[in-house]
Formats: structure tokens, sequence, C-alpha cells
């Protein structure tokens, strides 16, 4: 039987630029969780992460329903959610 994996998801946004399956992870963080995405596909981290490597300030993750920042802990069976915050008015 398979060990269950955390999943990160990334939403239709950023689909609108490149391919963005959905991808299972057993990382321990939220960074380490992004880096295994960004190593399978290395244009997507430009659309994430800043030029320090901080999460851009038109994108919000949430990692089982909770905005989260890149320390934050992933379990094995977490729910990912990467996507580029709405502004305007």
């Amino acid at each position: 039987m398979a060990l269950p994996m955390a999943q990160i998801i990334f939403t239709q946004q950023l689909a609108r630029f490149l391919p963005v399956p959905t991808l299972e992870t057993q990382a321990a963080t939220l960074r380490a969780a992004l880096d295994q995405a960004f190593a399978a596909n290395p244009r997507l981290g430009a659309y994430v992460l800043d030029e320090q490597g901080r999460l851009r300030a038109n994108v919000v993750v949430f990692i089982d329903g909770q905005r989260s920042a890149l320390e934050a802990p992933v379990r094995d069976d977490s729910k990912i959610y990467v996507l580029q915050a709405l502004s305007g008015g």
C-alpha cells in the first residue's frame, strides 16, 4: 500500500503561463515542497518566488485551508494550494 503524500495544487491562474499539474511530495515544509515542484518545472519558480526567494506579493499559499509561510510544516496528507492573489477594484 502506498504511503499518503501531500499534494501541491497550482490554481488555473498560473496555467495561463505554463503547465501546472498537481504534484505529490513528502516534503516536511512548504519551501521544500515548492523546491521539489521547481526542480520538476524550473520556470514555475519565477512565477511564485521573487529574486530573494520569498513568495511574490501577488502569490498566496494555503496548507489545509490556512494561509501559510514558506517555513510552514507539511503533513503527509496535506493539500497545498498555490494561487495568485487578485487585486484591483
